[in-house]
């Protein structure tokens, strides 16, 4: 099972479900590619005035599907394949989306997870949820584009602290940040969700569209922004690296990671 992204539409309103059973909603391959086309199918639905997106019984996104990783994460073409294409393809297509995105984050919301709810427009969230990118325990840094999208909407400070402490934070500390624009009691979130996007929906759809447009381009976030020359390329020769290798591997026999 390598799990799905869930498109469903009621009216107005869409609703996006990261859905990966036993896996707290951890993104495969396959979900990226799925999670794009969710979102370019809503870019161009002209119905729809508002998107919720979150995980299945009550959770979010815990991360990556690292079960996955030895499969292409050790030659540096297909981990820049993967990033640039697949997970990049998800994330830009959400950033390029002109329907608000309204976030729905129950439990663990880790490195994809915050990418994810990174894209969104508002962000609410359940008083048991936990944010962080603890992948320095894996052994990979975060790619560029990614790290530039959590920097811009969790603050350098705050994703600073989530990569070199491998720090995980409650909702709480993430609202006084400014990630967070609301957080409920775990029982409220998807009542709160739902009243949100029916809020939104009720106001000007092309307003809203148009605020976003002006919004990506004033942030200079459009979702086919340039990086740097040649830094896309380089990014990713760590991959036959020997902590890349110790990290995921360390993770999938379930014991401490030993770097030299």
């Amino acid at each position: 099972m390598t799990g799905q992204v869930r498109l469903a539409l009621r009216g107005p309103i869409g609703r996006v479900t990261l859905s990966h059973p036993g896996k707290l909603g951890a993104m495969s391959r396959a979900m990226w590619r799925q999670l794009r086309d969710a979102f370019l199918h809503i870019q161009e639905d002209g119905a729809l005035r508002c998107v919720v997106i979150d995980g299945e019984d009550g959770g979010f996104c815990a991360g990556g599907d690292i079960a996955e990783y030895p499969s292409f994460r050790f030659q540096p073409e297909s981990l820049r394949h993967f990033h640039e294409e697949e997970v990049w393809g998800g994330l830009g297509a959400m950033l390029a989306c002109d329907v608000p995105i309204v976030a729905q984050i129950g439990g663990a919301c880790m490195g994809a997870g915050v990418e994810i709810a990174s894209c969104c427009d508002i962000r609410v969230a359940g008083e048991a949820a936990r944010f962080g990118a603890p992948i320095a325990r894996l052994g990979f840094p975060m790619a560029p584009r990614e790290l530039q999208l959590v920097a811009a909407a969790a603050g350098e400070a705050t994703l600073r602290e989530m990569l070199l402490e491998a720090a995980v934070l409650d909702a709480v500390e993430m609202k006084a940040r400014g990630f967070l624009q609301r957080v409920v009691p775990d029982d409220k979130l998807a009542g709160e969700c739902e009243a949100t996007a029916g809020r939104i929906a009720q106001l000007a759809p092309q307003a809203a569209r148009m605020n976003k447009r002006m919004l990506r381009r004033l942030a200079g976030r459009a979702a086919d922004a340039e990086l740097p020359a040649g830094l896309a390329q380089r990014a990713y020769d760590y991959a036959t690296g020997a902590e890349h290798r110790e990290g995921i591997a360390a993770f999938l026999d379930k014991r401490r990671p030993l770097f030299p």
